[in-house]
């Protein structure tokens, strides 16, 4: 499976950073591709992407979240792809995201998108888009403070 990873510095505080990236159902404003995102429960989010010129669903889980640090996922169903986001405090109104993503491509149309680089380019557009939504937007909005780890969640305010 394919490796995609870059990274972008954001003018925002990690923890303000972290919480509008958990605010998952709101990725279609800034992920290029991107429909819809239906978050199911705290660890399950169901995604519809058109790529290729083509609609394409999946379901996703969180296996790690630890607030302000590391979100990691696997696909379920569908569209096979896992990866990471992580958040690292590059100051006190700074912080540097890096998106690390492992994605098959599906058929001939995507195997030639990968091979020219689309999915890199992509990755590093929504980023951009990412960035300027959170900086023009600001840091304002609740994110999922809880953690999950294998099978273990613990949902806010939890100890």
């Amino acid at each position: 499976m394919p490796r995609f990873e870059d990274s972008i510095d954001v003018n925002m505080p990690v923890r303000a950073a972290y919480d509008r990236w958990t605010q998952f159902e709101q990725f279609p404003t800034f992920m290029e591709g991107v429909d819809r995102v239906v978050q199911l429960d705290d660890k399950h989010l169901e995604w519809t992407a058109t790529v290729a010129g083509r609609e394409k669903q999946w379901t996703a889980e969180i296996t790690d979240q630890t607030p302000d640090t590391r979100i990691a996922w696997k696909s379920t169903s569908g569209a096979d792809n896992a990866g990471a986001v992580l958040f690292q405090p590059l100051g006190p109104d700074h912080t540097r995201i890096t998106l690390k993503l492992d994605a098959d491509p599906e058929g001939p149309v995507e195997s030639l998108g990968a091979n020219l680089g689309f999915l890199e380019r992509r990755v590093k557009g929504d980023l951009e888009r990412f960035r300027d939504h959170v900086e023009a937007s600001g840091p304002g909005g609740q994110g999922w403070r809880g953690e999950i780890h294998g099978d273990d969640v613990r949902s806010d305010g939890q100890a």
